[in-house]
């Protein structure tokens, strides 16, 4: 058993050595660039999941339009909500400062 020792070795060193010349030259590259390809921020692979979730790409405008519309809507809802507040506080004063019976 101790015969085959310095043999692994041999053939494990040699493999680490092939390896490393094999992915610094040209053939590392091309596997390097591959690899990249499936990043997620990849348009193919975005749009596979956008439309697994039922989402649109390339629509920022108008996404940004419906946002400048849901913050006008809101705050015409937050100037109604004040002047109903306004008009509920102005009926309740004239009940608190009226004299005790």
């Amino acid at each position: 058993m101790g015969m085959w020792v310095p043999a692994v070795a041999m053939i494990g060193l040699a493999l680490v050595i092939g390896t490393t010349v094999v992915l610094t030259g040209p053939v590392g590259k091309a596997l390097a660039e591959w690899i990249r390809g499936w990043s997620k921020t990849d348009e193919h692979w975005m749009a596979m999941k956008a439309t697994k979730h039922g989402v649109a790409l390339g629509g920022e405008s108008d996404l940004l339009a419906e946002v400048d519309e849901l913050k006008r809507r809101l705050a015409e809802v937050e100037e109604r909500l004040d002047f109903t507040e306004r008009l509920l506080a102005k009926d309740r004063v004239p009940e608190r400062l009226a004299p005790p019976r």
